[in-house]
């Protein structure tokens, strides 16, 4: 078993562990508050997802955005930055830019790096830390941390119950048509949108493989036109009426599991992408042209 693998399958007890360790820490932004929320890559989509589920929880209005893409001038009442590392330099550079304007919260997985000084208030994930270039556990974990810190959110399951969905996710089998295709579209509506950027990213860092994705409601103005035999629609949560009708009338593969939570039918995914990393011959735990982390010179 690859390293990543083994650190995909470690999910639900990381999730359980989030959702206990967000009931006792104070730097989480408070229902009404203006936020912001930030992030490089996995982060920055882990960063869309929360937002959405903040907003779905009538907890205020919630803007996520790529730290190097941070709107200056605009006012939030804090800033939340998510950093495996702690040492990306867009999100230290901007957090650098925020000290003493606004109250920052950072979540690492790294508590001997710069971003202890660089936040106001930090949660440290170590524990789902990763040895791993590729993020998995971390990026879930953290969103799972944020997820709990909400509360009850209508119509999503709460991280406990995630954890369980998740403990499935990550022994049943994958089904062999999605294995066996060339091509794979990630849809989501709402904060699924986030894990949907997020599962296309995973398949082309570890595999180098054809993934595209979109809101679902986007799919079907234009991004349906690539779906056909040996290519797959995947969608993260309820599926919208009509879009099953529309993959088949084209020939694609369908995958949905609206029984599952999307956070785990997410971790369903980063297996997909350790083994057609591993079909093609390449090492998931050593992917191409990526690092741990981004300093910028």
């Amino acid at each position: 078993m690859s390293r990543t693998a083994a650190e995909i399958a470690t999910q639900p007890a990381c999730w359980h562990r989030a959702a206990e360790a967000a009931l006792t820490f104070d730097g989480l932004p408070k229902p009404g508050e203006r936020v912001a929320v930030t992030g490089c890559g996995t982060s920055w989509f882990m960063a869309i997802a929360y937002a959405a589920l903040r907003e779905a929880a009538g907890q205020g209005e919630t803007d996520a955005f790529a730290s190097s893409e941070f709107p200056a001038g605009r006012t939030y009442d804090r800033v939340v930055a998510i950093t495996r590392s702690g040492t990306t330099t867009e999100v230290l550079e901007l957090l650098g830019e925020l000290k003493g304007v606004v109250p920052t919260t950072a979540l690492t997985a790294d508590p001997k790096t710069p971003i202890m000084d660089a936040a106001d208030s930090v949660a440290v994930l170590d524990w789902a830390d990763e040895e791993s270039v590729v993020q998995t556990r971390f990026a879930t974990t953290a969103l799972a941390f944020l997820r709990a810190g909400l509360g009850d959110i209508p119509g999503v399951k709460s991280v406990a119950d995630a954890a369980v969905d998740a403990e499935l996710a990550v022994r049943e089998p994958l089904p062999s048509a999605v294995l066996a295709a060339e091509q794979w579209t990630f849809l989501g509506r709402g904060w699924t949108y986030g894990l949907a950027l997020e599962a296309a990213l995973k398949m082309r860092e570890a595999a180098g493989a054809w993934t595209e994705s979109y809101p679902a409601m986007e799919y079907r103005h234009g991004p349906i036109s690539i779906t056909g035999p040996g290519r797959v629609a995947w969608m993260f949560g309820v599926l919208p009426e009509g879009l099953a009708g529309d993959v088949a009338r084209v020939g694609g593969e369908l995958v949905a599991r609206e029984e599952l939570d999307p956070l785990a039918d997410l971790v369903r995914a980063q297996r997909l992408a350790v083994a057609l990393a591993e079909s093609r011959g390449f090492d998931p735990d050593n992917p191409r042209n990526l690092t741990r982390s981004v300093i910028l010179g």
